[in-house]
């Protein structure tokens, strides 16, 4: 499939395309970063009754703001990787048999375009992805409930951090999810939207608009990213706790950390168990992704990998429907205008 795109095109649709998405489904992705955080239960729960405190959903849009400025740069350079690696791979990819069938199935072609599309884009976010994850943490008073964004939640999670080269350390655990991620999710995606396409124009019901492409692109994207999100958990789950406990620094307690230990030595045990969890957490995201994972699956089961996986199928689903969705339709539209443009 060969498109008529500039580069600028693609940048402008993948931009547009993150920046609607954040701001929609912004808030699930909060939700599910505090359920899958090691303070979870001591901070989001009721000890006595185990219910949910409705502090689980104070300040949804906390850390939005480093997100945005990241977002467009970083889902512009991975569409721009992403449709450029494409492009070369078919064109290298010589055809064998009489029939003229690629010696490369194009699944494959499509998952290497958005792993090295996906490593571009990691480095770019990766920064704005710990200062978000621990912006959504941050704990807001009762009377600042009704401040859906609050840009002081951003900076005291800045204030945690002692070193710049601190927010890059969840760039492996970052890529470790997102590469399968995308290796599963856009072959599948390519194979439902081309399958679904087909079905209509051969059955006659296919219009060829704007919003047909873009309706259609957006169900093959939710559908496959959704799937794709539920086998990633585990690996989504310690993506988080690492860039949680990124601004802790070996033998270094922070001010933050004795506030959060005294505060547990008068929640009783409960509390106090939590923050030894949280405290073994931090320790073993420093020898790597796989010590993480054996740390909460030692302590939590495998329930605990899979952690919000729920909620982060439902809010990939979503994110993935409209993202991929938006830049599809804003890409021919740009392509379409130029065209005629051109013409005139």
């Amino acid at each position: 499939m060969s498109f008529n795109n500039t580069n600028t095109d693609i940048l402008v649709a993948g931009a547009f395309a993150a920046f609607s998405v954040d701001l929609l489904v912004y808030p699930l992705d909060t939700i599910k970063t505090r359920i899958q955080s090691p303070d979870y239960k001591r901070l989001y729960t009721n000890a006595s009754t185990n219910s949910i405190n409705r502090s689980l959903f104070r300040g949804l849009y906390q850390g939005i703001g480093s997100v945005v400025l990241a977002t467009v740069p970083s889902s512009g350079a991975f569409f721009t990787t992403y449709e450029g690696t494409k492009s070369l791979l078919h064109r290298l990819n010589p055809s064998i048999g009489t029939n003229g069938a690629p010696m490369i199935p194009t699944p494959f072609i499509h998952s290497a375009a958005s792993s090295v599309a996906e490593l571009v884009s990691c480095f770019i976010l990766t920064p704005a992805e710990v200062l978000k994850q621990n912006a959504q943490m941050v704990q807001k008073s009762k009377s600042a409930s009704t401040q859906a964004f609050d840009a002081n939640a951003t900076v005291q999670a800045l204030r945690k951090f002692n070193k710049p080269s601190q927010l890059w350390r969840g760039y492996t655990a970052l890529a470790a999810r997102n590469l399968p991620f995308t290796a599963m999710q856009f072959p599948m995606f390519e194979h439902l939207k081309q399958t679904i396409l087909s079905y209509r124009q051969r059955h006659g019901v296919a219009r060829g608009t704007l919003l047909e492409k873009g309706l259609v692109t957006a169900a093959s994207a939710g559908t496959a990213g959704s799937i794709a999100a539920v086998i990633t958990t585990p690996i989504d789950v310690v993506k988080t706790r690492i860039m949680l406990s990124a601004a802790v620094e070996e033998g270094v307690e922070s001010g933050e950390g004795r506030q959060t230990r005294n505060q547990a030595e008068t929640q009783g045990k409960l509390g106090k168990d939590e923050v030894k969890r949280a405290q073994r957490t931090a320790q073993a995201s420093r020898s790597g992704g796989f010590a993480v994972g054996r740390e909460v699956l030692r302590v939590e089961g495998v329930k605990g990998l899979f952690r919000g996986g729920a909620l982060r199928a439902v809010w990939t689903a979503l994110g993935s429907g409209l993202y991929l969705g938006v830049y599809e339709t804003g890409r021919t539209y740009l392509e379409e205008r130029r065209n005629l443009e051109e013409e005139a």
